[in-house]
C-alpha cells in the first residue's frame, strides 16, 4: 500500500481534507497527515515512510528529501515551486509537481481587494478614487495574469500585459495590450500587477529604474514572491514619491521601515493569503492527491517541474 504524507504547517480547509482523502481512499493509498507542525524534525520523522508527499509553503528541502527513503513524487498544492529543493529531488530520481492554475482566482481577486483598500483610503470615511479608467500592467500573463486581466476589464480599467514567454497575439486575443518590454510596462501603467516567478534571473529584478519611471499614482500589487522585489530600491522609490504605493501579501524584510514611515501607502496581511481560500483550497488539494494517483497508476507526469 502506498503511503502518502500530507504536510501542511498551514493546513488544507476541512473539506479539502476531506476531498484529499477521498482520492486517495479510492486509490487504496494510505494518508498520514501532519498538520500545525512547529519542529523541522517533526517533517523529517514523518516523511521517512511516505512514497508520496503533498506540501503548500512547506520547505521541501534537500534534508527532507534525504530523509524520505521511499520518496518517488512531491507535489506542491500551488503554482509556485520554490520551497522545493529541485536538484535534490531529481538527484534521488524524486518527481517534484506543482499544481499550475488552481488558486490564480483567489490570487487575482486578492490583488483587487488590496486595490480598493488601498484606493478608498482603508474605507476610513474619506474621500478616495477609483480604479474606473486606470492603467493597470500585467507583468507576466500565466494563469493568475489572465484571471486579473478579466477582472481588470470588468472595473473599466485600461489593461497591458508583458510576458517574453507568451505571444502578443495570444494576450491581444483576450483584448488586452500587449507591450514590447517590461521597461514600456511600467511607464506605461499607474498599477503594475505582479506575477513572476523567483529565480536566478528575477530576484530583485523590480528595481529602481522600474518603479521610479511608473507615472504619477503608481501602486505596485506583489501576489508572487518577495525576492523579485530589491528593496533597497523600494524604500528609495518611498522616500522620492509620496504617491507611490506597495500592495503586498508577502511580507518584505523592510517592513519595519515601511510602517514607521509610510503609513497608509502600504498593505502587508499578516501571511500569504493568495490561496486562502475554500475553493483554492479545495481546488489545488485534491488537484496534487489526483496527479499523485495519476503518475503511481498510470506514469502520468504532466505538470512535472524537475527533469
Amino acid at each position: 500500500m502506498k503511503k502518502i504524507l500530507v504536510a501542511t504547517e498551514k493546513p488544507f480547509a476541512p473539506v479539502a481534507v476531506e476531498g484529499i482523502k477521498n482520492v486517495f481512499d479510492k486509490a487504496g493509498y494510505e494518508v498520514m497527515m501532519l498538520e500545525k507542525y512547529t519542529d523541522k524534525a517533526d517533517l523529517l520523522k514523518a516523511v521517512e515512510t511516505a512514497d508520496g508527499m503533498i506540501i503548500r509553503s512547506d520547505q521541501a528541502s534537500a534534508e527532507v528529501i534525504e530523509a524520505a527513503a521511499n520518496l518517488r513524487i512531491i507535489v506542491r498544492a500551488g503554482a509556485g515551486y520554490d520551497n522545493i529543493d529541485l536538484d535534490a529531488c531529481t538527484a534521488k530520481k524524486v518527481v517534484a509537481m506543482n499544481t499550475p492554475g488552481q488558486n490564480s482566482n483567489a490570487v487575482a481577486e486578492l490583488a483587487f481587494a488590496m486595490m480598493l483598500y488601498n484606493i478608498r483610503n482603508g474605507f476610513n470615511g474619506t474621500s478616495g478614487s477609483e480604479l474606473r479608467g486606470k492603467t493597470i500592467g500585467i507583468h507576466a500573463y500565466g494563469n493568475v495574469g489572465k484571471y486579473v486581466a478579466t477582472i481588470a476589464k470588468g472595473f473599466g480599467m485600461i489593461v497591458h500585459a508583458f510576458d517574453p514567454f507568451v505571444k502578443k497575439e495570444d494576450i491581444e486575443k483576450d483584448g488586452v495590450n500587449a507591450v514590447d518590454s517590461v521597461e514600456e510596462l511600467y511607464k506605461k501603467c499607474q498599477y503594475i500587477s505582479l506575477h513572476i516567478p523567483a529565480n536566478e534571473k528575477t530576484k530583485k529584478s523590480i528595481d529602481y529604474k522600474l518603479l521610479s519611471s511608473m507615472p504619477k499614482g503608481a501602486t505596485l500589487v506583489n501576489t508572487a514572491r518577495k525576492e523579485v522585489i530589491c528593496e533597497d530600491s523600494l524604500l528609495k522609490v518611498f522616500e522620492e514619491r509620496t504617491d507611490f504605493n506597495y500592495l503586498s501579501d508577502l511580507v518584505p524584510d523592510c517592513k519595519d521601515i515601511v510602517k514607521e514611515k509610510f503609513a497608509g501607502r502600504y498593505i502587508f496581511p499578516a501571511k500569504k493569503m493568495g490561496a486562502q481560500t475554500s475553493e483554492a483550497n479545495i481546488n489545488a488539494g485534491i488537484a496534487a492527491a489526483e496527479q499523485i494517483v495519476a503518475f503511481f497508476e498510470k506514469g502520468d507526469n504532466t505538470f512535472q517541474v524537475n527533469r
